[in-house]
């Protein structure tokens, strides 16, 4: 009986650690999610800038017939 409430015991301590260190994982986690979407928002704004500055450059270039009317 004794015996038996020891191996309990030793379960229960074992369950608390374990619960303890998955709570300190999932914090780990929070934070390197946090971290990740904050770099995910940054690389998405620097694409969007990206975009419109090659747009800005496309706008700017002749089409193919401008260039051929003022060869012409």
């Amino acid at each position: 009986m004794i015996s038996d409430f020891h191996q309990l015991s030793e379960k229960v301590t074992q369950l608390a650690e374990l619960a303890q260190s998955l709570r300190r994982e999932n914090a780990d986690l929070r934070l390197t999610m946090a971290s990740l979407s904050a770099e995910n928002a940054e690389l998405s704004r620097r694409i969007e800038e990206a975009y419109h500055r090659v747009s800005a450059l496309l706008a700017k270039i002749p089409a193919p017939d401008e260039q051929n009317e003022e060869a012409a």
